[in-house]
């Protein structure tokens, strides 16, 4: 089923989301499955449950080619819960970033380039992966909203933000400056 997405400034997206404690569930699979069905009809790259409104520990990302990143390298289609992220180096990368709960806007955000994530997936099973680049940087936003932050928190300088039609005229989104 698709979900309405909460937006900026509904409080709800500003609290830390409680682990997931009991796996395989009926009630999870059914997030899961609203997750995919709204992040697939929004074009997203990817989804937290805070987003829409369950406030669980639970992101998915991925899932192949994004008309809102269309030079972006694929990321895998994944299920995390619970996740750890660990960056493998002090480097960052800048590159333009948007929101579901932020729709129309586009902010420059620095990114660490490799990091580290473990977690679980649906079925309680531990995982764990290395990703950089375009990966990485999605990891890092998803998880952000478990934790009650959105990209616009993370905009270092406020001329690089703003309403997409206006940075990107053509409407080609730039993968980085």
């Amino acid at each position: 089923m698709i979900r309405e997405v909460l937006r900026m400034g509904d409080p709800r997206l500003l609290r830390r989301a409680a682990p997931v404690e009991v796996f395989a569930t009926r009630e999870l699979a059914a997030l899961i499955q609203d997750m995919r069905d709204t992040m697939a009809h929004l074009n997203g790259a990817g989804l937290a449950a805070p987003q829409i409104g369950v406030d669980l520990r639970v992101v998915i990302f991925g899932g192949g080619a994004n008309p809102r990143y269309p030079d972006a390298s694929s990321v895998p289609d994944t299920v995390l819960i619970n996740p750890v992220l660990t960056p493998l180096s002090d480097d960052e990368e800048g590159g333009w970033e948007g929101c579901l709960s932020v729709p129309g806007l586009r902010g420059w955000v620095s990114r660490w380039t490799d990091l580290h994530y473990a977690g679980f997936d649906e079925q309680g099973q531990a995982f764990a992966r290395r990703a950089t680049g375009f990966h990485a940087r999605v990891v890092q936003h998803e998880c952000d909203h478990l934790d009650g932050v959105l990209y616009p928190m993370r905009v270092r300088d406020f001329s690089r933000f703003g309403y997409t039609e206006v940075l990107f005229p053509d409407g080609v989104v730039a993968a980085d400056d």
